[in-house]
């Protein structure tokens, strides 16, 4: 989704709102499920929400049923995940980076779910599927972080010019970097 910083401000940012996607990371739900899952907000209010979020593309529809006579719709994070403008990371506060970084550890977990929950089912090969998560800490003086910065990106630059082809499994690949505090 490319949005000017205010509009993606204004999109993922309200509280309502990342309460919504937080509670939809790595699950289907429905408008019904997230009722219940937030009993504090109005009704008309999370009905509001959701269209506006799945409008602008933050939360996709997966599924429509009939419910007596009406549709319901089940919506999950898009595959892929979220993740703000660059101007949108310039202008924000430091709320609204949490925000920003809830959304962002909301759509990994979604993704991290739609894995488990996969083709695979109970029998995951971590190992086979190339799929890998841990932390490092790196002891870097300034210098040597922007070495490594711009290394990182000359090597993966490259490949994120690949298309889509016979053969190729997308992979997400996210990164967070933020220095430690000494304690």
């Amino acid at each position: 989704m490319s949005t000017s910083a205010e509009r993606w401000a204004e999109l993922a940012l309200h509280p309502v709102r990342i309460r919504i996607l937080s509670a939809t990371a790595g699950s289907r739900r429905t408008a019904s499920d997230l009722t219940g899952l937030l009993p504090d907000v109005p009704q008309a209010t999370l009905y509001r929400q959701i269209a506006t979020l799945a409008k602008a593309g933050l939360l996709v529809v997966v599924e429509e049923r009939k419910v007596g006579g009406a549709t319901e719709r089940v919506y999950t994070l898009p595959e892929g995940g979220v993740t703000p403008t660059a101007d949108a990371l310039a202008a924000a506060s430091p709320e609204d980076h949490a925000r920003f970084f809830t959304a962002f550890v909301s759509s990994l977990l979604s993704e991290f779910s739609r894995y488990l929950a996969g083709e695979h089912g109970e029998h995951i090969d971590l190992v086979a599927d190339g799929v890998g998560y841990q932390q490092l800490v790196l002891h870097l003086d300034d210098e040597e972080f922007a070495r490594f910065a711009q290394g990182f990106a000359e090597l993966v630059r490259p490949l994120l010019a690949i298309e889509p082809g016979e053969g190729r499994t997308p992979r997400l690949l996210a990164t967070i970097l933020l220095p430690l505090t000494k304690g």
